[in-house]
């Protein structure tokens, strides 16, 4: 089988993406036409989610027909109509008995601070992004549900940096594979847990106490979020907390799962999350996980939440650093290119 490094490695699962490279939005479906076993986990206070409650292990529907993540904030969860109306078109969807009627949950990100606030993802590019979905390489970077996402958003949207959308698969032995997708729009930043590196989060034009050498070409530093959180509740600063913050995630596997192993395997995905983002589950985030399961071989669903979790962080990272820089905001694939 064809190895794309991405979510597409997983039997059963296509990724369709769309850009509006100038409005910085867009969405990203993945879809899995014979349908999938999923689960969710919500960690974020602020979340803005569709037929969430439906993928309960204690309700009634078993399998999904595509997930969407879309930005736009709440206006995004339009494109989930457009997902649905391609997929009754195909014949896809749960037998009512008078009508076929496609499973599609979604979940959103805030990105209206970047680009044009009034130009949201809607049914129409649901439709296209899911009539574009196919098995083969996916597009990474500043595309999908990541075209208008940013991170380090602690002291304002001028200090912030461009981030984007990654994904990655892994190969767990005995023919198993897990696959993540994630479009990350963090308030804080994103750091590679393995070299305690920043790739992408708040920047300072001075050097502020806690605050490191930005590198990469990076303008100003990179601002230590600890450090800033402690002034914002013992200095009494007047500052805010960002309030556009949320990473979306997909794993997929097929391995065999029912919904409760879906449901565990979203939640320890969220472990993947936890190690690169910084702060991560807030409040004002959205957070959150869906997973997949397409297939019909045996495995531990612990094992396959470890190297979901594995997946997810790599993905995460993937997003950062393959972000171009856009709506003003340094990305840290500009800024090393040709390094």
């Amino acid at each position: 089988m064809p190895r794309h490094n991405a979510i597409t490695d997983v039997p059963g699962i296509q990724v369709g993406q769309v850009s509006d490279l100038d409005a910085l939005t867009g969405c990203t479906v993945v879809l899995c036409r014979a349908g999938a076993v999923c689960g969710v986990d919500v960690r974020g206070g602020g979340p803005g989610t569709r037929e969430t409650d439906l993928l309960d292990p204690v309700n009634l529907v078993q399998q999904v027909h595509a997930v969407l993540l879309s930005g736009g904030s709440a206006f995004g969860l339009d494109a989930a109509g457009g997902v649905m109306r391609y997929l009754e078109e195909q014949g896809i969807g749960y037998d009512i008995g008078i009508a076929r009627v496609p499973i599609v949950p979604a979940a959103i990100l805030l990105d209206l601070a970047l680009g044009s606030s009034t130009v949201r993802p809607d049914a129409d590019m649901g439709y296209h992004a899911a009539a574009v979905a196919g098995s083969g390489p996916v597009g990474e970077g500043n595309v999908g549900a990541g075209t208008g996402a940013t991170s380090g958003k602690f002291l304002g949207m001028a200090n912030a940096m461009k981030t984007g959308l990654g994904t990655v698969s892994l190969e767990l032995g005995g023919g198993v594979i897990v696959g993540a997708l994630a479009a990350v729009n963090p308030g804080g930043n994103v750091i590679d847990p393995r070299t305690g590196e920043i790739i992408a989060g708040t920047r300072a034009s001075t050097s502020p106490a806690g605050a490191t050498d930005g590198g990469i070409g990076t303008p100003g530093y990179f601002v230590d979020i600890v450090e800033l959180m402690k002034q914002v509740t013992t200095q009494g600063l007047r500052r805010p907390l960002p309030r556009s913050n949320t990473v979306l995630g997909v794993v997929a596997t097929n391995a065999r799962l029912d919904k409760a192993g879906a449901t565990k395997v979203a939640q320890m995905a969220h472990d993947g999350l936890a190690r690169t983002v910084y702060p991560a589950h807030t409040q004002r985030d959205g957070d959150t996980i869906f997973a997949l399961s397409t297939g019909d071989i045996t495995a531990d669903t612990s094992i396959v939440g470890a190297f979901a979790a594995d997946a997810m962080a790599g993905a995460i990272l993937r997003a950062a650093r393959l972000a171009e820089s856009a709506g003003g905001l340094p990305g840290y694939a500009t800024l090393t290119k040709g390094s």
